[in-house]
């Protein structure tokens, strides 16, 4: 067995990762999922959260993900994401702003509506916490 696997992250401006890695941790919709080389097969959605990669026994990048679609294989992860966006590059203010005008559109959202603030509110809390160094889970 290989001593690292494939991990790509795509979001829709880029390629924002192709490298082997030792380990990678993604927020999956159920829960964390810890990808090794020679993994099970599988497809899963993913949450807002932070994705860590592992290298030498630590973790050594952390990007936040706004949710999205994972397929791992035994050789591959690859996680096609919303948004990302490495976590030493989120501005706190931004991320502030961004919950104050989610909160403020859940506030005004009608019963169609509310579903779609809920979701954003939640990724933009996400962010935040990602931008303040607690979004590991």
């Amino acid at each position: 067995m290989a001593d690292t696997i494939e991990f790509e992250l795509v979001s829709p401006q880029r390629l924002m990762k192709s490298e082997p890695v030792e380990m990678v941790v993604v927020p999956g919709a159920e829960g964390d999922i810890g990808v090794l080389p020679g993994h099970s097969p599988l497809i899963c959605t993913v949450r807002a959260g932070v994705i860590d990669i592992h290298e030498g026994g630590s973790v050594k990048e952390r990007i936040f993900i706004g949710g999205g679609f994972c397929e791992v294989s035994p050789e591959r992860c690859t996680v096609l994401a919303e948004e990302a966006v490495a976590t030493t590059d989120i501005d706190r203010s931004e991320a502030d702003e961004r919950v104050r005008a989610a909160e403020e559109a859940l506030s005004g959202a009608d019963d169609d509506g509310r579903a779609e603030a809920e979701r954003r509110l939640g990724i933009a809390q996400q962010l935040k916490a990602a931008a303040d160094g607690a979004g590991s889970g």
